[in-house]
């Protein structure tokens, strides 16, 4: 059973971000699964759940968890009245125990958070707005993913600038560039899927993880409260175990990065001087009529450049006190409801750029000219070896090079014109040829491809 993503009267799905930046840093759907009212409408799902199992169990009569099932689907809850009640617990889940036990009678108040601690009910809700948020996020991962086969496809022999160092280096292909993004794609959904599956996880351990209040159930109560959330059973609590959170966190930022090498990719292809891609829509400048500028690459940045951080709050967050921390838990809650809304917005904007992005196969190709054939001089050397050795090869070379540098002349009028080179005007010319030294770039992109579409869909 998958956790519910249905709405109800206590939590109404937004139509999307209603601030003044919500919809350049977020997703509509995310923010939806993030909002304050999603967060309640996860505490109250564990509240339904926990006097549902306990009821079936007979620890509490059927009746009093009637009572409490009623007073959570018809009461009305404000996050903001539960947040300012907070200011004395530390917590929402206080104010929220009191709101739902004045709307039962005193037997209906025995099913009330019976057992549980406030940490089981906020765990147990960071794991269900998760599982939530991850849905729209990991459909959008599959999308842009989708994208970058289509490019990796449809780009699989054009030649493109290779570039290490911000410098041309060896031609390769623009196909291997978007197989390469489509690799890294599938590797982070697969790991965002992974902990959406397997660790997020129920929390009932009670006060200090023992379930001292229910000795005769708890253990079992906990594999059955999993089952009625849809999310996965500890093997134990897991209140200062933080491996859960973590792992989540790193996962998102893990997707963030790869979406961040994505959109500067296609920033610094879309320059002015380089100008071999261009997003296909939007741009404008508010001063400058001529701009075209990579809006959504540029949302994209902005949304995963804040993501590190937010994972090292996590990660700084793990050394916690005992059996409940004295803070470090609490930074978690918006920490992490953050991060699934920054990925979030990264996501869309990645799959908004690949499925408009414009590539411009002729200006790839003469940028490859640039340098005057400077592109292809590890191919001369190569050709070269096989007559004088390897290392003199690349001595003669490199300094042919220079002299072309030098002179600025083309490295083919150079060569032909140093008779140590040896080499005929076609073999020169077969050298200088981007197509011919593009090595298994082409069986690259096929492989990765194939991977893709090899893999299973939920």
């Amino acid at each position: 059973m998958k956790p519910s993503s249905s709405t109800s009267e206590h939590g109404p799905r937004t139509a999307g971000p209603r601030s003044l930046w919500g919809a350049l840093f977020t997703d509509p759907d995310v923010e939806a699964a993030t909002c304050d009212r999603a967060w309640l409408r996860a505490m109250l799902d564990f509240e339904r759940a926990l006097a549902i199992v306990q009821a079936r169990a007979g620890i509490v009569t059927e009746e009093a968890a009637r009572m409490v099932v009623t007073a959570i689907d018809v009461g009305h809850y404000d996050p903001v009245v539960l947040g300012e009640g907070a200011l004395t617990s530390g917590t929402p889940v206080v104010p929220l125990v009191r709101a739902i036990g004045a709307h039962v009678t005193a037997e209906g108040r025995a099913a009330v958070h019976n057992g549980a601690t406030s940490q089981d009910v906020l765990d147990t809700a960071l794991s269900l707005v998760s599982y939530r948020a991850l849905g729209p996020i990991l459909a959008g991962l599959r999308a842009v993913a989708a994208e970058c086969e289509r490019l990796a496809d449809r780009h699989r022999d054009t030649l493109i600038a290779g570039r290490t160092l911000a410098q041309h280096a060896l031609p390769t292909t623009f196909g291997l560039k978007c197989a390469g993004w489509l690799v890294a794609v599938d590797e982070a959904e697969t790991a965002l899927a992974r902990v959406r599956t397997h660790r997020l996880a129920v929390q009932f351990g009670g006060a200090a993880g023992t379930l001292a209040a229910l000795p005769d159930h708890g253990a079992d109560l906990t594999a059955q409260l999993a089952a009625e959330l849809g999310l996965a059973a500890p093997l134990i609590p897991w209140h200062t175990n933080r491996t859960r959170v973590a792992e989540l966190a790193c996962a998102l930022g893990a997707a963030s990065g790869v979406l961040a090498k994505i959109a500067q990719d296609v920033v610094l292809l879309a320059q002015t001087e380089v100008a071999e891609v261009a997003e296909g829509d939007g741009g404008t400048s508010s001063a400058l009529p001529h701009k075209h500028n990579p809006v959504r690459s540029v949302l994209v940045t902005a949304c995963t450049q804040r993501v590190p951080g937010l994972v090292a709050t996590v990660l700084s967050s793990m050394a916690q006190e005992h059996e409940r921390a004295a803070g470090a838990w609490h930074s978690e809650w918006q920490t992490v409801t953050e991060l699934l809304r920054l990925v979030g917005g990264a996501v869309r904007g990645a799959r908004e750029l690949l499925c408009r992005l414009r590539v411009d196969p002729e200006r790839m190709r003469r940028n490859l000219d640039l340098t005057g054939g400077l592109l292809m001089a590890e191919n001369v050397a190569v050709r070269l070896a096989a007559r004088i050795g390897r290392s003199e090869a690349q001595d003669l070379v490199a300094e042919v090079c220079r002299t072309a540098v030098a002179a600025g002349r083309p490295l083919r009028e150079v060569l032909l014109a140093d008779l140590r080179i040896g080499l005929t005007e076609e073999e020169v010319d077969d050298a200088l040829d981007p197509a011919g030294y593009v090595g298994s770039a082409g069986e690259f992109v096929d492989r990765a491809l194939a991977a893709h579409r090899g893999r299973g869909r939920p």
